[in-house]
């Protein structure tokens, strides 16, 4: 039997989403009060949270395709093993063949799927809104937060592709071809956002438009506020890991929709550790395996930070897909069922 979360009713209800909202607020505040040291009270936490949500965040995947088709348990099964093992880790393989073969190419690829996989995960279901709107807000949102900096710290901003790029062996894009890009990405987002906004208050989707303007707030805030290195980590770890956490506790049948005190945020984040310990524990001591043999090639912090992106992106693809086409995909064949309904 499942465990289930047992909340107080007389406790206000906090949706989950509030609890990035506040991680953010705090992390910009502290980067903000403590510029000079930033290295000291925003890396110490941000690396607790990359292994405890960021890196943790994907080891349950091998449990997402048996919570949705609960018939025996599949976990014990090595036909499940293997069809999952040979599916993830073949893609896995892919995504490092391309950074072998094509890494100029591979780095494009790996942005576009990462404004994709994040957008989506902030979109409002395929259950809340059409489906046309929901690819739009998921497209819009994963632009945006690229965008932002790529506009608001150009220098850097190109700093991190170009670092990325010259890891790989590929050749650095120049800044005014970059300033170019960032434009055209801009106006694209400025001009969907206005669109989406007034089909939200054209159709009276008054809570949603509302979140989704706080949310801009927000987002805009941190990003504008900190730096890309710092922004781009502090929504991997606090708001898209986050979150993906504490909707795959539910995935797994354990939690409620809305969080209602700060106890039932800790008792699905150590539920989700347990569940994700096995394959934590693994990929943290095959990270420090790698970081070991590469040492001696990476002299600095941004080759460091690209090595981290690097690894990240061969795990994003069976990552994103999963989610996409198993979790994301019940979702949409009941919002595309509802009008026949």
């Amino acid at each position: 039997m499942r465990p289930f979360l047992r909340a107080s009713t007389a406790a206000p209800a906090w949706p989950p989403r509030y609890y990035s909202y506040a991680a953010v607020l705090l992390f910009i505040a502290l980067g903000r009060l403590f510029p000079a040291h930033a290295g000291l009270v925003l890396g110490l936490p941000l690396a607790v949270g990359m292994v405890a949500l960021g890196v943790a965040h994907g080891a349950c995947d091998q449990l997402v395709v048996p919570a949705l088709v609960p018939t025996g348990n599949a976990l014990r099964t090595w036909r499940y093993w293997g069809r999952f093992l040979g599916g993830y880790l073949g893609l896995a393989a892919v995504v490092g063949l391309l950074w072998w073969q094509w890494p100029a190419a591979t780095v494009a690829l790996f942005f576009l799927l990462t404004m994709w996989h994040w957008g989506s995960a902030d979109a409002p279901g395929p259950t809340q809104v059409p489906v046309a709107q929901w690819l739009s807000h998921s497209l819009l949102r994963g632009m945006l937060l690229f965008a932002v900096p790529a506009i608001w710290w150009p220098t850097e901003t190109a700093g991190i592709v170009n670092d990325l790029l010259r890891f790989t062996g590929a050749r650095p894009v120049a800044l005014p071809q970059f300033g170019a890009v960032a434009g055209v990405l801009g106006t694209v987002v400025a001009v969907g956002h206005g669109l989406l906004w007034l089909w939200y208050a054209r159709h009276r989707r008054w809570a949603l438009l509302q979140r989704e303007l706080t949310e801009l707030l927000v987002l805009g805030m941190l990003l504008l506020l900190l730096p890309p290195r710092w922004s781009v980590v502090v929504y991997f770890v606090f708001w898209h890991s986050l979150q993906h956490v504490l909707r795959l506790t539910g995935w797994l049948g354990y939690g409620s929709s809305a969080l209602r005190s700060r106890q039932a945020l800790l008792s699905q984040l150590w539920f989700f550790l347990r569940q994700a310990a096995p394959l934590l524990l693994l990929s943290c001591a095959a990270l420090l395996v790698v970081g070991r043999l590469l040492a001696s090639r990476l002299p600095d912090a941004p080759a460091w930070f690209s090595l981290a992106l690097v690894v990240a992106s061969i795990v994003t693809l069976p990552h994103a897909l999963l989610v996409t086409l198993v979790m994301d995909a019940p979702q949409r064949m009941r919002a595309a069922a509802r009008p026949a309904a």
